[in-house]
């Protein structure tokens, strides 16, 4: 594993390449429109994994509710295309923006919060969003959900599948380059900072509230755009598709995956996504062997597969010897 990884960190944009170029052929490869439909899926939850990881991972603030940011852009879309005729290009900035504010405010109050309290703050938010959707008959239709919502189309042209399945390529692409953006910043550093010590932190010059909110509205603003994509793609949504059981799903692949890594990220989420598709054979003892299969890997590597590593450190301590080699 640690040849692997060093291997890895001296390759990692040719590796990049080639896991990219991979995704691309996908849908050319695989025309099944089943195996279409799990690799959008698989998308969709890369999506929400690296939205979950920026604030989980990165300012190491766990959210217990994040279904809830996922319904409120699912929403968002969902009601301004009915009602408003708007194209997904709209309802997509629009899920962002509204997702995005409540990421504010759900960040504000929490700022002198620590983590398991800020933890169960989120989880009452998705409960809290539930119970909204479900009560407010006159926008969200209730317990019936929002039906015929429009599918995804440009110009008068629809999306066939293999375009809906490299949209959300697209947006995850997208995605990983705001993470990349963000990390590899003084914003960046002062998120690290933040997450390592919020007092030593402020005592530099870092203000670990402004922070926190700035965090908080991005990774919102990222599961919010999953939610638009996803309720275009459905073309129904209702509030049983946004309960607390999607959050530990989507929790569930950022921590195995690996926290503070965007490809722990994308493994995370693939993985978990396949996994019961693989297992569907067994029938009902597919979610026990799921749950036991996760159960060993939390023992065995609690940190996530691919958490704990840092390529560009490995880079650097690889250079560093070499160095001392030739001397």
């Amino acid at each position: 594993m640690k040849r692997l990884l060093h291997v890895w960190a001296k390759h990692e944009k040719y590796v990049n390449v080639v896991l990219f170029a991979a995704a691309v052929v996908y849908p050319l490869i695989f025309t099944r429109q089943y195996l279409i439909n799990v690799g959008i899926l698989c998308l969709v939850y890369v999506l929400l994994s690296l939205s979950l990881n920026v604030l989980t991972g990165y300012m190491g603030i766990t959210g217990l509710g994040w279904a809830g940011f996922f319904g409120i852009g699912a929403y968002t879309a969902a009601i301004l295309s009915t009602k408003a005729g708007w194209n997904f290009i709209l309802t997509f900035l629009a899920a962002m923006a509204v997702t995005g504010m409540f990421g504010l405010l759900i960040g504000m109050p929490t700022r002198k919060l620590s983590g398991r309290y800020v933890a169960i703050v989120t989880m009452a938010f998705c409960e809290i969003c539930r119970a909204l959707e479900t009560n407010m008959d006159w926008l969200t239709r209730g317990s019936r959900g929002i039906p015929n919502i429009p599918r995804l189309e440009l110009f008068g042209m629809k999306f066939n599948k293999q375009a809906q399945y490299y949209l959300i390529l697209f947006l995850v692409l997208l995605a990983v380059i705001v993470m990349g953006r963000i990390v590899n910043s003084r914003i960046g550093r002062g998120v690290l900072a933040v997450k390592d010590d919020d007092i030593a932190a402020s005592a530099m010059g870092v203000n670990p509230f402004s922070y926190k909110v700035m965090i908080f509205g991005v990774a919102a603003s990222l599961a919010g755009l999953a939610g638009a994509f996803y309720a275009h793609y459905i073309g129904f949504i209702d509030p049983s598709n946004f309960t607390f059981d999607q959050s530990t799903i989507i929790i569930s692949m950022t921590i195995m995956g690996g926290l503070g890594n965007p490809m722990g990220s994308v493994l995370g989420a693939v993985t978990l996504t396949v996994l019961p598709e693989i297992l569907r054979p067994l029938m009902d003892v597919r979610q026990i062997v799921y749950g036991v299969m996760l159960i060993i890997m939390m023992i065995v590597r609690p940190q996530g597969i691919l958490g704990g590593f840092n390529l560009k450190h490995i880079r650097q301590q690889d250079s560093v010897h070499k160095e001392v080699r030739n001397e």
